[in-house]
């Protein structure tokens, strides 16, 4: 086989994308998953952190204020302690919620949703102690290395450029009033968070596209692969003829069974056959095709309208005009009604003649009334 169907220069198809689905082989970017958490996590506090300063303050308050009889009571912290922890539980809650939505919205934002039972199952092959040597010092952990180096040192870099912007104010907080000066300290501690948080973004904005490109050339395919798939889910060449033939063979069955039925059969003389049935007792009904062949069908149909004795009459260019007009179960096109009456005619006279109710037909004509668009 040729090298280049070797080589994986195919994008995946539909089918490879879903089984690797199946399998769990999404694509996925850790570095959005973090960056959405911490984010979330950040502005969680933000929103709740007058809600959960009472509640702390609450809890604080209650937890060191005392009286005489509770400090000399063993059981007095025991029924505190459900007070306390139902004064902190919806702060903490909300904060926890928030952040839970964001990590699931991270987590699923590149790739999607996607359950894979495949995925869940253990594989023993992970337990070997060469391939994990293998995966510790392959390509791809050489290249989660450099990104781990190079996120350290751009957040190492952001850090230090927010600290050296916010210096003096981190100075003078050691001058400003109690309670404020914590107040302050904490919100300036949170937008310093938000602040190094978004130092993640320009690394997610480089991930996400980097995760989507490696995703897609995992799943690439050798031209032989496509080959494959494509045989596999259309049909092998060989097979899809064999059952083309099979599907044509039954067709043919039911149509040389219809023939007996026909009112007149006429041929080319020798190329083309068609089997014609008029249904009188139907009015307004057509004569319709029950059969028509070339060669080696014609014969046929031709063979079982003599041992039927059905009416077999020379008609080249009406037989052609048909066959190419009107398929298998169709009525005759309209343009060819007067035609095929006048060959109607002559059969129905025909079969008086042979049962002694009649004179002998005149020859049916050469030059039927084919109108010009019917000829081939």
């Amino acid at each position: 086989m040729a090298d280049s169907d070797q080589e994986r220069s195919e994008q995946a198809t539909g089918k490879r994308l879903q089984q690797a689905r199946e399998k769990g082989q999404i694509a996925r970017s850790k570095e959005l998953g973090t960056a959405s958490v911490l984010l979330a996590a950040v502005f969680g506090l933000l929103m709740v952190k007058e809600r959960l300063a009472t509640a702390m303050l609450k809890v604080m308050t209650m937890g060191f204020t005392l009286e005489r009889e509770q400090a000399f009571d063993p059981n007095a912290m025991g029924a505190m302690v459900p007070i306390l922890i139902g004064e902190v539980v919806a702060p903490l809650g909300l904060l926890f919620a928030f952040v839970a939505l964001a990590a699931f919205v991270g987590n699923t934002l590149l790739g999607g949703l996607n359950f894979s039972a495949e995925a869940m199952m253990p594989k023993w092959s992970k337990l070997s102690p060469l391939a994990g040597l293998k995966r510790m010092f392959g390509v791809q952990s050489w290249v989660e290395l450099v990104k781990s180096i190079a996120k350290v040192l751009f957040i190492s870099l952001f850090a230090w450029w927010t600290l050296s912007s916010q210096f003096s104010h981190l100075l003078n907080l050691s001058l400003e009033a109690f309670p404020g000066g914590i107040i302050d300290a904490l919100e300036l501690f949170l937008w310093m968070l938000i602040i190094l948080c978004c130092a993640l973004l320009p690394i997610v904005a480089i991930d996400i596209p980097f995760q989507s490109w490696n995703h897609a050339r995992q799943l690439k395919m050798t031209k032989q692969e496509v080959k494959d798939e494509y045989k596999d889910s259309e049909g092998k060449p060989e097979v899809k003829g064999r059952i083309r033939r099979l599907q044509m063979e039954m067709a043919a069955r039911r149509m040389m069974g219809d023939v007996p039925k026909a009112d007149v059969i006429i041929t080319n003389p020798t190329h083309y056959s068609v089997a014609l049935q008029y249904d009188q007792s139907k009015p307004g009904a057509a004569p319709k095709v029950l059969a028509k062949g070339v060669d080696d069908i014609a014969l046929k149909i031709r063979e079982i309208g003599r041992e039927y004795e059905i009416p077999i009459l020379p008609s080249p260019a009406l037989t052609r005009a048909i066959y190419h007009s009107a398929e298998i179960g169709q009525e005759i096109p309209e343009g060819l009604f007067a035609a095929v009456a006048q060959v109607l005619a002559y059969v129905y006279q025909l079969k008086k003649f042979r049962r002694g109710r009649g004179r002998r037909p005149q020859p049916l004509g050469k030059d039927l009334p084919i109108p010009s668009e019917y000829r081939k």
